[in-house]
């Protein structure tokens, strides 16, 4: 999902009485979510890859995240960030860790990317990953690991023990293999922008194999992190010749980030995606978006489509809702065209090719 730190409008009024529609919805989300994952196709990964050949693989991971997490809690939103922008690009495969070479300029370059944070984690993991188990799990399985420890930390009622015994917010599938090519042309064409609007929304979720649903629960990442403010400046001046400001932007907190935002190339102003409430994983992201106080345009879209929309409700009354369904898209994500069997490679180092 592109944006300063985290990824992935036009206002649509709420539904005065939407369990009257609930069936539609079923119906709806029937006929567009995917059965198997990313490309329709039956995934080849599954949960405990590791078992025999580097049982510590995941407690290694998770000691590392837990680390970082206690020494910089925004590090939480960079590592999810990392999956979502991997996923999208040439699927799971690792591709957005490689560097630049003289010959090719990798995705880590693309302009969406120029944010992405926390490669020192990933090699942090990777190091002692080869030092226990050599040649034997995947970077693309260290960032699907990662990631989803990294929102497990962020969430309350899964640290508070409410949630699963073994800490996490869902099960990660794996057995994926690193991919050996890395482009920032196609970075650029792909990853979700934050101006996207619901229909480049649905397409580039559906070249994915992902759906309407995916497409609503996986923008709750943006509970997690912050922006800058390059990424909504087209939101707040000029926005088109009849509208100076974004409609679907609430006018007081359109002024207040205008106002934060004094000069539209400022990288520095670090803008909170859920505000006081930036490295706590939860479904006030939502509560949000329906008063149009999402940060992006892309957040705002998913009012208009009459599905996300009931997506977006749904979750403001129930967030053990939201939680299950994401973990269930996290899933589908991470099937994402991935490499298995003997396909790609284990790389040794995450940022370049064996």
């Amino acid at each position: 999902m592109s944006s300063s730190t985290m990824v992935v409008s036009m206002w649509v009024p709420p539904l005065r009485h939407p369990r009257l529609l609930l069936p539609l919805l079923v119906l709806l989300l029937a006929e567009v979510a995917p059965v198997h994952g990313g490309y329709g196709k039956p995934s080849l990964l599954r949960v405990g890859f590791y078992k025999h050949s580097c049982p510590d693989a995941e407690a290694i991971v998770r000691e590392v995240v837990g680390q970082a997490v206690g020494d910089d809690q925004t590090v939480t939103a960079p590592l999810l960030r990392l999956h979502f922008h991997d996923c999208f690009v040439r699927g799971c495969d690792a591709s957005v860790l490689l560097n630049s070479t003289q010959t090719n300029t990798a995705e880590k370059n693309a302009k969406p990317n120029h944010t992405l944070d926390a490669f020192d984690v990933i090699d942090a993991i990777k190091e002692k990953l080869e030092n226990k188990c050599p040649r034997t799990v995947s970077c693309a399985d260290i960032l699907a690991i990662a990631a989803r420890d990294a929102v497990s930390l962020a969430t309350k009622v899964v640290t508070k023990g409410e949630w699963r015994k073994d800490g996490n917010l869902y099960e990660v599938e794996t057995g994926r293999r690193d991919g050996l090519v890395s482009s920032t042309k196609e970075a650029a064409a792909h990853l979700p922008d934050s101006f996207d609007g619901i229909q480049k929304l649905i397409s580039r979720f559906a070249s994915k194999g992902l759906g309407l649903k995916d497409l609503a629960v996986l923008s709750g990442a943006h509970a997690l992190g912050n922006s800058h403010c390059p990424s909504l400046e087209k939101r707040l001046r000029n926005f088109t010749a009849q509208y100076d400001t974004d409609p679907t932007l609430d006018a007081a907190y359109g002024a207040t980030l205008r106002q934060q935002c004094g000069k539209p190339e400022d990288n520095e102003t670090e803008l909170a995606m859920v505000p006081g409430s930036s490295t706590t994983f939860d479904a006030t992201y939502y509560s949000l978006v329906a008063e149009k106080k999402g940060l992006f345009h892309s957040d705002e879209a998913l009012l208009s489509n009459g599905a996300t929309r009931m997506l977006v409700y749904g979750y403001i009354r129930s967030e053990k809702r939201f939680f299950g369904d994401f973990g269930v898209s996290m899933v589908n994500m991470g099937r994402v065209a991935v490499l298995t069997g003997r396909q790609g490679e284990i790389r040794t180092r995450c940022a370049v090719v064996n």
